[in-house]
């Protein structure tokens, strides 16, 4: 594999966060089962403000965990250290076998760097490259989001189509190109993010499962994602190691002088 695809595969890979990784214990919130009796009596904008109200407040995120990455059905064994200072950045290390660290990423909400440390190899892009393997309306807080657990806020709007199916509540539409679905337990947090380019072969699944309690908020333990690029195509089912909140987080990214750039 040539290295500038090697580290576009890399870059889709950390973009659509796309791993898998095996647990200590942990505190497991169980999902109450449906229940036939729920009543609707409140105003859609009141129920949207309802279930973001379930989000995890943080400033700071630290997650870990091991990883199976499958990209075009070829997996690949990793560990995963995950670092988010909120609206800030977010910065990725993978390392692979026999602990050796195979790539560096750091998002912001401008720019998309890579270090591909197997081949020597750095890319800078702005924050819209991002959007050859995804939807135009793909942004910062939208990945960020996808990581936390939480909602995107740009889809919880009195311009989604709200409703309760089997007990549970469901927001979908569409913006521009973006369809979207997303589903929710009966705990009131996400279950399932439907995401599609509208236009383009593009889509990205993500089901949440599991919860841990975590400084009192509920954070899911689990991801099952799904995401397809053309003939690019990813998968996985991911259990997070450690997760912990507003702690401090450092971004050490430093390019030697002897990587090449490339586009």
């Amino acid at each position: 594999m040539k290295r500038n695809i090697l580290s576009k595969v890399i870059l889709l890979a950390l973009v659509a966060f796309t791993m898998a990784c095996k647990t200590k214990k942990k505190v497991v919130v169980v999902v109450p089962p449906v229940s036939d009796s729920v009543v609707v009596d409140r105003k859609k904008s009141e129920t949207l403000q309802l279930l973001q109200q379930k989000d995890v407040a943080f400033t700071t995120l630290s997650l870990k965990g091991k990883a199976v990455l499958e990209i075009n059905g070829n997996p690949n064994d990793v560990s995963m250290n995950i670092r988010i200072r909120k609206d800030e950045g977010i910065w990725v290390s993978v390392t692979g076998f026999m602990g050796i660290e195979g790539a560096r990423a750091l998002i912001t909400p401008d720019s998309i760097k890579v270090l591909n440390k197997l081949q020597g190899v750095y890319l800078k892009k702005p924050f819209n490259y991002v959007h050859r393997f995804s939807n135009q309306q793909v942004n910062f807080k939208m990945l960020q989001a996808i990581l936390s657990g939480n909602t995107i806020n740009e889809l919880m709007t009195e311009g989604s189509d709200l409703q309760l199916e089997n007990g549970v509540w469901v927001v979908e539409g569409e913006q521009a190109a973006l369809g979207y679905r997303v589903l929710f337990n009966t705990l009131m947090k996400v279950s399932e993010n439907n995401l599609n380019d509208l236009k383009s072969w593009k889509s990205l699944k993500v089901v949440y499962g599991d919860y841990q309690n975590m400084n009192g908020a509920l954070f899911p333990t689990s991801l099952s994602i799904n995401s397809m690029a053309g003939t690019q195509k990813i998968n996985l089912k991911l259990d997070f190691s450690k997760v912990e909140s507003n702690v401090p987080v450092e971004f050490p990214f430093n390019v030697p002088g002897k990587y090449e750039v490339i586009n």
